[in-house]
């Protein structure tokens, strides 16, 4: 079967490498992320609501949606966060019904912590990298993840 762009598209067989680096990737990757989110005393579910919503407010809806979680899951979540100060649940302005969820200072200041370590445990990853095959990485990675 061929691509678009007129390119033969790669056998499953040959793509077995591509697929075992990005395992291994997400292996690392998630491994980070669990002990930061350790060190800060979350669960990889809360960090992740943190860098999700750290330059943004968002529905209650949209977070489950985008975590794929049920509601009931997002509402214990959000319970827990709040009480430790780090969410504030607000009311949607357009949904009478809706509500929307934003950091509070204390979980804005802990999400740019939480990045700065994120940042600092996957670059050992990236630095071997020039600054034109991160841009291709990225960019091809995008492609890869697009709507998902």
């Amino acid at each position: 079967m061929n691509s678009s762009d007129g390119e033969a598209q790669p056998r499953l067989d040959d793509r077995t490498p591509l697929i075992d680096a990005l395992v291994r990737t997400a292996f690392f990757t998630t491994a980070m992320l669990s002990k930061i989110a350790a060190e800060h005393d979350l669960s990889l579910t809360q960090l992740r609501v943190l860098a999700i919503l750290r330059d943004r407010q968002g529905s209650m809806t949209d977070l489950a949606t985008y975590l794929g979680l049920d509601k009931s899951t997002i509402s214990g979540l959000v319970d827990r966060a709040e009480k430790r100060g780090l969410l504030r649940r607000t009311h949607n302005p357009f949904d009478g019904r809706g509500v929307d969820v934003a950091l509070t200072a204390r979980g804005v200041e802990l999400a740019a912590r939480g990045a700065a370590s994120v940042a600092d445990a996957l670059s050992p990853l990236t630095k071997t990298l020039s600054a034109a095959e991160a841009r291709r990485l990225t960019a091809l990675l995008e492609q890869m993840l697009g709507d998902h």
